[in-house]
């Protein structure tokens, strides 16, 4: 939390899509926020230093994440790198925003959330499908009790996605599709207003323990069952156009699962904001102000650790992993 009226001083490190992304949208939407950068590449960090007038930290990422003048880390570099990065965030004093999947496993939470417990540091999960206008309403259907008992979600989140670099290595990602992608749609299904009593997994032609399509079912404690299919290599309907459905004993809704439309009944059509359809910008500003305010975020590291943890025990209980 800063003191005052004095900026927001965010240290973005890496480089890539992720740190491009949050540096345009916080330089856009948060003039109490002033960028800093570091990068394994010195280029593509310098790059972005210079579009958004901001300075680019030189040396290695412990002495960036270090550096006095920082209040926050944003963490946007591949997985098996997060939680060194966090704790030494932590140590130095720093909150810690770090993209996700958060850290490995439940193991590396432990570490994590101890060092900011003992620093009194706040460290959050970029979680953006927790923000979207679309899971909102979705959700708010479900809790009003409009749809009744629930009894079935079914979500469709198959696509055609190339993978490369650290994503073709289930060691630095973590896992396959589920863990690095699919853990989207996880926290959404473990946010609905219903609680996950248990979860399996299902990894049709996982070579190297690294899937591209799995079939994720959890059992709710309400008596519900959700159904996530999620793919890296199957194209969808009309270059992306894919339906999922919530049942309930009163109802259903029928929704794009990209955010398009939502329609409860026949006729009850709606369209959630589509000017923030992927939730980056509530995010960010939640964000913004749980480092401003010293309050807790909406989508917590506790809600971050509960999705990691349903996966991996998916990849422990697998017999293809562990024959």
């Amino acid at each position: 939390m800063t003191a005052g009226r004095r900026a927001l001083r965010v240290l973005i490190v890496g480089s890539g899509w992720a740190a491009g992304l949050h540096a345009r949208l916080l330089s856009k939407h948060h003039r109490n926020v002033a960028l800093m950068f570091w990068g394994r590449s010195g280029d593509p960090a310098r790059a972005l230093a210079a579009r958004y007038g901001a300075e680019r930290v030189a040396g290695d990422w412990a002495g960036a994440v270090a550096d006095e003048r920082v209040d926050a880390v944003f963490i946007t570099t591949p997985p098996d790198t997060h939680r060194d990065i966090a704790v030494a965030a932590l140590d130095a004093g720093k909150d810690v925003i770090v993209e996700k999947p958060a850290f490995l496993d439940g193991g590396e939470f432990d570490v994590v959330e101890a060092a900011a417990a003992r620093h009194g540091r706040q460290v959050l999960v970029a979680e953006n499908y927790l923000y979207k206008p679309l899971f909102r309403a979705v959700r708010e259907q479900i809790r009003s009790g409009a749809l009744g008992r629930v009894r079935l979600v079914t979500v469709d989140a198959v696509k055609r996605q190339a993978v490369g670099g650290w994503r073709a290595d289930p060691a630095r990602a973590g896992g396959g599709a589920l863990f690095e992608g699919g853990i989207h749609w996880v926290a959404f299904l473990d946010a609905l207003g219903l609680t996950i009593r248990r979860a399996r997994g299902f990894f049709p032609d996982a070579p190297g323990g690294q899937e591209r399509s799995a079939v994720f079912v959890v059992e709710y404690e309400e008596g519900a069952t959700g159904v996530l299919s999620y793919s890296w290599e199957i194209p969808g309907l009309l270059r992306g156009l894919r339906l999922s459905r919530v049942y309930g004993t009163r109802g259903s809704l029928l929704f794009e699962s990209n955010g398009l439309f939502l329609l409860r009944g026949h006729r009850r059509l709606s369209f959630p904001r589509l000017s923030d359809m992927l939730g980056y910008r509530a995010m960010l500003a939640d964000f913004v102000r749980a480092l401003t305010t010293g309050a807790e975020p909406e989508f917590t590291i506790a809600d971050a650790r509960r999705c990691v943890e349903l996966i991996q025990d998916t990849y422990d209980n697998d017999p293809e992993r562990h024959p």
